[in-house]
């Protein structure tokens, strides 16, 4: 999967070191994140242990509420200790900015999304739409970072969990441990600054009324901790 960066666009300019609305990097309390979760060392090996403090101190959940703007903003989803894909990779970007690392998140559609039966029932289909990934610019180039699943959600559900090293693109693995289908990116959606909210909310609404639905509510980990995660696992 390749994200083009626009015609002229540097890491330095268009808003990836600012604060902004849902990245808000300026709040003490990411500020605070960052510092301790970051430690020192050179700029790769900060956003390496902020990759890891992100991913496995904030779990993934995909029931939180869609419609409510905290659960895109990155203070409000490390207040909250969980999150889902776009709160955590806006919370590891503006844990970057914090520390001076330009950042900024990408989308994309995916399928075979790792995923419970009482999820996809909610969903209606094995497609998510707008995944959000996180894009820090590193030794010169944008390098991806995918916070989502935690290491605990992982292994209750059979898959590898994704590692970072600073360097490299870290992006979903297309296969599980035991060679099954995992994921698929089936459609870029673009890189921005901050949260496009006004394109996620409008768009989930449609794909996913009865998710977006409030009271939608759930727990993921009892459902892959009661063995739904290997059912799915088992889907082509």
């Amino acid at each position: 999967m390749t994200i083009s960066d626009e015609p002229g666009e540097t890491a330095s300019d268009a808003g990836y070191l600012r604060p902004g609305r849902f990245v808000d990097s300026d709040h003490p309390a990411v500020a605070r994140f960052a510092a301790r979760a970051g430690g020192a060392g050179d700029p790769c090996e900060v956003a390496r242990r902020l990759y890891y403090a992100v991913r496995d101190e904030i779990l993934y959940d995909p029931y939180v509420p869609l419609a409510a703007a905290e659960t895109y903003r990155a203070s409000a989803v490390l207040a909250c200790g969980r999150g889902y894909c776009v709160g955590k990779a806006a919370l590891l970007a503006a844990a970057a900015r914090t520390r001076g690392i330009p950042a900024r998140l990408a989308f994309a559609d995916v399928r075979n999304h790792l995923a419970t039966p009482r999820l996809l029932e909610l969903t209606g289909s094995d497609l998510f739409i707008y995944h959000g990934i996180a894009e820090l610019s590193l030794d010169g180039r944008w390098v991806k970072a995918t916070p989502t699943f935690n290491l605990t959600l992982c292994e209750k559900f059979g898959i590898r969990a994704l590692d970072f090293d600073g360097r490299s693109d870290a992006v979903f693995h297309p296969f599980d441990r035991a060679g099954r289908r995992h994921m698929e990116y089936v459609r870029e959606r673009g890189a921005y600054a901050d949260v496009p909210v006004e394109l996620i909310l409008p768009a989930m609404r449609s794909a996913y009324p009865r998710l977006f639905a409030a009271g939608a509510g759930g727990d993921f980990a009892a459902e892959a901790a009661a063995g739904q995660g290997e059912e799915r696992a088992d889907s082509p």
